[in-house]
C-alpha cells in the first residue's frame, strides 16, 4: 500500500497513466486503469469553479481528478467496461462518498472524465473541494466506455453507477483513504432520475460499504411517461432532440421499429442514428434536428409515442419507477426543481414526491424559481452541498 501511494505522488502530468490495479475482468466494480487528469490547489479550484458559475464558497481543499475505467455489465448482463471521473480532496477531507449523476449527454467527448469544461466535472470538483470523495460515472457508452449509451435505461444506469462507486472505493483504499461507507447522492436532469434509482438500489442491496445517507436530485424526469406526453405535444423545449435520442437508444433495447424510415421522416431517417451515436456534440446534434416532433417522426410512430403500447409501454413502466421506494426516516430526500424549467417541468418533482409518499416515505420539494433547466444545477448545488454537510456531520 505504501509503495502505491508513493507512485501516486510521482504522477504529476495531466493525462499520465497510473499503475493499474490488478482486477478480475469478469467481476463488477474492479478498477482496470487510472489516468491522472488534473491536480488543482485550493486557489485553482476556486478559480476553476468561478469560471464555470459554480459556488466556490465551501472550497477548502485542493482537488485531484482522475479517470477510472472499471468492470461492469451491459443492459443484457454481459461483462463490459465503463469510465468515471473520481475527484478527491488532496488532503484528508471527509470519509463519505458523493455519487454525482450527469444529465442528458449525446457525446462521449462531453463526459466529465473527458471534458475539462464539463459542468459535471465542475460539480464533482465542488464536492471534492469540500472534502468528499466523488464518483461521477459517465454511464455506459460515454466517456471511454465501448458501445452505445442506453439512454434513460434505469437498470443499466444503476449497475454502471453502483459499480463506479465500488471502483471509487477500491481507488480510495489504494490511496490509503478511510471511508465511512456512507454515500450522498445527487445529479442533474437525467442524473436526478438516476440518483433516485441508485439510492433505491443501495437501500435494497444493503451493502455496509455503500449506505445512502442523503439524496438530493435536481430537475430530474422521474415521470418519464408524463414528460414524453408533454414533449410529443410540443410542451418541452428541445423536445424533438430528447425524443430522437430516446427513440434510437430504446429501439436498440426494446425494438420499437424495424428500419429508421418507419420512425423518422426523410431526411432524418438517414441521419438521426448517426447524430445520436455519441460522436457528435450536443450543439451539433441540436442544429441538425428539426424543432418539432411532427417534423421529425412519421405519423405512425408519432401515434405510438402519443399512445404507448407494447414494448414502449413496458419500458416506460420501468423508467417511471425511480421514486417507487420508501426512504427510512433517517434518510433525507430533497427534490430540487425549477418552476421556470421548460425542459423538465417541475411536475416531475411533485410526481416523485407523491410516489415516495405512496410508499410510506417522505420527501421535500424545493422550488428553485423561474429559471431555466440549465440554470437549475448551479442554483441548487450550494444548497445540496450544505444539506450533505448537515447529513454527514
Amino acid at each position: 500500500m505504501g509503495s502505491a501511494i508513493v507512485l501516486l505522488g510521482l504522477v504529476a502530468a495531466c493525462g499520465a497513466r497510473e499503475p493499474e490495479i490488478p482486477a478480475d475482468p469478469s467481476g463488477r466494480g474492479h478498477v482496470l486503469s487510472v489516468v491522472q487528469l488534473e491536480r488543482l490547489d485550493v486557489g485553482q479550484v476556486r478559480e476553476y469553479l468561478a469560471l464555470r458559475g459554480v459556488d466556490a464558497s465551501r472550497a477548502r481543499f485542493g482537488v485531484d481528478a482522475r479517470r477510472v475505467e472499471y468492470t461492469t455489465i451491459d443492459p443484457h448482463g454481459q461483462p463490459t467496461r465503463a469510465s468515471a471521473l473520481v475527484a478527491t480532496p488532496m488532503d484528508s477531507g471527509r470519509g463519505e462518498l458523493v455519487s454525482w449523476q450527469h444529465g442528458t449527454n449525446p457525446s462521449r467527448a462531453e463526459a466529465a472524465s473527458v471534458d475539462a469544461d464539463s459542468g459535471d466535472r465542475a460539480a464533482a470538483v465542488m464536492f471534492a473541494a469540500d472534502g468528499y470523495v466523488v464518483s461521477a460515472p459517465d454511464y455506459l457508452g460515454l466517456g471511454t466506455g465501448p458501445g452505445d449509451h442506453p439512454y434513460v435505461d434505469l437498470p443499466s444506469t444503476v449497475t454502471a453507477s453502483v459499480d463506479a462507486l465500488r471502483a471509487t472505493r477500491a481507488l480510495a483504499d489504494r490511496d490509503g483513504r478511510r471511508l465511512t461507507g456512507d454515500v450522498l447522492l445527487s445529479g442533474h436532469s437525467q442524473g436526478g432520475q438516476a440518483a433516485m434509482a441508485v439510492a433505491k438500489e443501495l437501500l435494497r442491496a444493503g451493502e455496509e460499504t455503500l449506505h445512502p445517507e442523503a439524496v438530493a436530485p435536481i430537475s430530474g424526469p422521474y415521470d418519464v411517461s408524463g414528460t414524453l406526453h408533454t414533449a410529443v405535444t410540443g410542451g418541452i423545449r428541445n423536445g424533438a432532440a430528447y425524443l430522437a435520442l430516446l427513440a434510437v437508444q430504446w429501439n436498440r433495447l426494446h425494438h420499437l421499429y424495424d428500419t429508421p424510415d418507419q420512425a423518422f421522416r426523410s431526411p432524418y431517417d438517414r441521419t438521426v442514428t448517426g447524430l445520436v451515436s455519441g460522436d457528435h456534440g450536443s450543439e451539433q446534434a441540436l442544429r441538425a434536428l428539426p424543432e418539432t416532433p411532427e417534423q421529425l417522426f412519421t405519423p405512425a410512430f408519432l401515434a405510438l409515442l402519443r399512445n404507448p403500447a407494447g414494448p414502449l409501454a413496458d419500458a416506460l413502466r420501468v423508467a417511471d419507477g425511480s421514486c417507487d421506494w420508501r426512504p427510512p426516516t433517517t434518510l433525507p430526500v430533497r427534490i430540487y426543481a425549477a418552476s421556470g424549467d421548460q425542459d423538465v417541468p417541475i411536475a416531475n418533482a411533485t410526481y416523485c414526491q407523491r410516489r415516495i409518499r405512496a410508499a410510506g416515505g417522505a420527501a421535500d420539494v424545493i422550488d428553485l424559481g423561474m429559471i431555466d433547466h440549465s440554470a437549475s444545477a448551479p442554483r441548487a448545488l450550494p444548497m445540496v452541498l450544505a444539506g450533505f454537510d448537515r447529513a454527514a456531520s
